[in-house]
């Protein structure tokens, strides 16, 4: 076995860490207009400059800017496309005191368009700080978060009296402008970040999509193929991945259920390079799904909770992975957290150190199994 020369990495990562207090700190000050946009960016380039070398000095090939620009990982980009409409999300208080991130609402309220490069000059600040030998990631939302949130009442019939195919190849296209922009900046690396699929393993997500007129069996075979419309305009040399998400607020989780219901959908069908998946705990049920992968294909396999701070033990992590290689050969696994740290500017429970120690246990683990 050998290290990966093409991303995705033997030990890879999803995208998102904690954000420092002081960039959290000139983000409420920007919010309450005590200063400028150019301020903010400043504080952000620094803390960005700051998380690039700490992913460089723990070991990782593969570099984010943490999301440290946004607010939420699907937001921030979703309301810069053309004909999307959103709401900031609600938090809510369980009865047992932990907290859950509603949803955000987000609606198509026109035609659907590209109408500015919206990660590009992130990318290219990113890109220059990165050093020579690594590969720096774009993490960007999966189209399906137009589809699945409202279903056919979130879309406008009268830009879209019929969804097929004329809504969901203006979301491709405008998905392959965005990927044609990054591509002329020098991006080789994207990953879409999807909730939906994971959510359709959840017996519960799936009453709620048929409530909203969605057969819950049909839907990962439809979004394969809206995917696909996608992977079509990937440029040449860039590599599309998919991290399948359950959700990721403050340590909570949204869906549970094993990857078997949208397995074939996910693995088979869809024209994909890469797949993130979360395996950090019993929620997301055994590896038999795994056997769907075909040959060209990697699957990262999340087994290292971004959660909690515990430490997972290398021989667990070990034999999990000897598990996962049972459905899918080894040689087409990798290892990473089950998310990123931060998903969402509130961030993870979790210390700062903890998070460095889970990216050495990850950098570690890969490279005693694959050399």
């Amino acid at each position: 076995m050998s290290s990966r020369p093409t991303p995705p990495f033997r030990a890879d990562h999803v995208g998102s860490f904690l954000r420092p207090k002081y960039l959290l700190d000139a983000r409420e000050q920007r919010a309450k207009g005590e200063i400028t946009p150019e301020q903010l960016r400043a504080v952000e380039d620094k803390a960005i400059t700051e998380i690039v070398k700490f992913q460089e000095d723990v070991g990782l090939q593969s570099i984010t800017d943490g999301e440290f620009r946004r607010t939420y990982f699907h937001i921030d980009f979703l309301e810069q496309i053309g004909g999307v409409k959103t709401d900031i999300p609600v938090t809510i208080v369980r009865p047992d005191g932990t907290e859950e991130l509603a949803p955000p609402v987000m609606r198509v309220v026109g035609k659907v368009r590209h109408v500015k490069d919206i990660q590009r000059a992130d990318f290219e600040y990113l890109k220059r700080q990165v050093s020579a030998g690594r590969t720096p990631k774009v993490t960007i939302p999966s189209p399906t978060m137009l589809h699945f949130r409202g279903g056919r009442a979130g879309i406008s019939k009268e830009h879209y009296p019929e969804l097929d195919p004329a809504f969901y190849d203006d979301v491709a296209n405008a998905y392959g402008d965005e990927l044609r922009s990054l591509a002329a900046a020098g991006a080789t690396y994207v990953q879409m970040d999807d909730t939906n699929l994971a959510y359709l393993c959840d017996d519960k997500m799936r009453e709620a999509a048929r409530q909203r007129g969605d057969d819950p069996n049909e839907l990962p075979h439809r979004y394969a193929w809206f995917i696909n419309k996608v992977v079509a305009q990937k440029p040449p040399g860039m590599t599309l991945a998919m991290h399948l998400c359950r959700g990721n607020f403050k340590s909570t989780h949204a869906a549970a259920g094993n990857y078997e219901p949208v397995a074939e959908a996910l693995l088979a069908e869809m024209n994909l390079d890469a797949y993130f998946m979360e395996y950090d705990d019993e929620r997301s049920g055994d590896f038999r799904p795994l056997r769907f992968l075909p040959k060209n294909k990697i699957v990262v396999l999340g087994l290292v909770t971004t959660k909690f701070g515990a430490m997972e033990s290398k021989d667990v992590l070990k034999h999990r992975i000897d598990d996962a290689a049972k459905y899918a050969p080894l040689d087409q696994l990798c290892l990473s957290p089950q998310c990123g740290f931060s998903s969402t500017v509130h961030g993870n429970n979790i210390a700062v150190q903890a998070q460095r120690d889970k990216l050495a246990l990850v950098v570690d683990v890969a490279r005693e199994v694959w050399g």
